[in-house]
């Protein structure tokens, strides 16, 4: 219950005060936001599975955006910033469509 409060509270005080995020920085939110996304579905799959770990989840959380924001940042240093992003987004993506994939598989046995 402690997590759906703080979405909500985050959804809530995001449209509320519409923070602005830094130009510096905005090459790197996508791929954040696509490595969050990656460590959330990985979540939920380890608790259908029952293995579960709160620490795990939010190690594999925090690295998963750190290490994507480190390549892209490392992509733009050698002027490749825009390849390298794709391929995050895609190492990412089919982790992701995996992962939904085994949700898929244990909720509806399919």
């Amino acid at each position: 219950m402690i997590p759906l409060i703080g979405l909500l509270a985050g959804v809530v005080l995001g449209l509320l005060f519409q923070p602005d995020v830094p130009v510096e920085l905005r090459p790197y939110l996508p791929i954040a936001v696509v490595a969050a996304i990656d460590a959330l579905f990985g979540g939920v799959r380890a608790r259908l599975d029952g293995i579960f770990d709160d620490r795990v989840f939010v190690i594999s959380f925090l690295s998963n955006v750190v290490v994507a924001a480190l390549l892209v940042f490392l992509g733009d240093q050698l002027g490749v910033g825009s390849q390298l992003s794709t391929a995050v987004v895609v190492v990412l993506g089919i982790r992701i469509f995996s992962n939904t994939a085994a949700i898929r598989r244990h909720i509806f046995k399919a």
